[in-house]
């Protein structure tokens, strides 16, 4: 990983109350994000490098790219069920 990955309480509350498969599905895609976090997000709003949405087939998550500390902060997570 080359971004550490962070999370608020709040987000990191609904992660860890996903089901267990939905909870391994978005780390591997945080891991990726980590990895490469321009690459595998999509801008949040305006095109910025700095907000962004991930994206998995039952989550959707903003994080904020931090690139001069080198961090992905996870801010919100909803599971779209």
């Amino acid at each position: 990983m080359i971004y550490k990955l962070k999370s608020d309480p709040a987000a990191e509350a609904v992660h860890d109350a996903l089901p267990q498969a939905i909870s391994e599905e978005l780390s591997l895609a945080l891991a990726t994000a980590c990895d490469d976090p321009l690459a595998s997000t999509d801008p949040y709003g305006e095109d910025d490098p700095i907000v962004r949405t991930l994206v998995t087939p039952r989550t959707t998550s903003v994080l904020l790219i931090g690139h001069t500390l080198k961090t992905v902060t996870v801010l919100q997570i909803t599971y779209l069920g």
